[in-house]
């Protein structure tokens, strides 16, 4: 497929059932990965947590499969990108796109007023993204991933003015 192709998906919090698929996608994605265990924790004890999954519907056979992940924190009134990944199968589909709108959207329902989230120095197809969204670089955390050393960009999103919580949609 070509790198312009928008598939169709469907979007829904993840589940217990969904954490193997999402750690694989996690091993191709990054090389800093969350354990299981830190999944299932976001899962079932984490209460600011909000995390999505995209579902990839094969139209011959009916399988369902988790393309990509997005991870949220609801604190106060921000939401904090914690991971977003798209399986490498399925990037350049627009897939990464259609999480962060749909978390953006759900986190002004519940009051976000501003986004953030740290995003590799070299990540250069991730900042892009984050920026056609509004991000902006507010400061940079020198050696920030521990693995390399490479620096992060910290961004925000001011979700007021991006359009994020003027939808007229009350809390879910």
């Amino acid at each position: 497929m070509n790198g312009q192709t928008k598939i169709p998906i469907t979007i829904r919090r993840m589940e217990v059932r969904d954490i193997e698929r999402v750690r694989e996608i996690d091993r191709h994605s990054f090389t800093l990965t969350w354990s299981e265990n830190s999944y299932m924790y976001e899962l079932t004890q984490n209460v600011n947590s909000r995390l999505w999954v995209a579902e990839v519907t094969n139209h011959l056979t009916g399988n369902k499969k988790v393309a990509g992940i997005l991870g949220a924190w609801m604190i106060l009134d921000e939401v904090h990108i914690a991971t977003l990944a798209v399986d490498p199968v399925f990037r350049q589909m627009h897939i990464g796109s259609q999480l962060l709108d749909h978390a953006l959207l759900q986190a002004g329902k519940e009051g976000a007023v501003v986004s953030r989230l740290e995003v590799r120095a070299g990540n250069l197809a991730a900042i892009k993204l984050y920026e056609k969204f509004g991000y902006s670089t507010v400061s940079i955390r020198p050696k920030y991933y521990v693995d390399n050393g490479e620096d992060a960009l910290l961004m925000d999103l001011d979700m007021i003015q991006a359009g994020y919580t003027a939808r007229g949609v009350t809390n879910p």
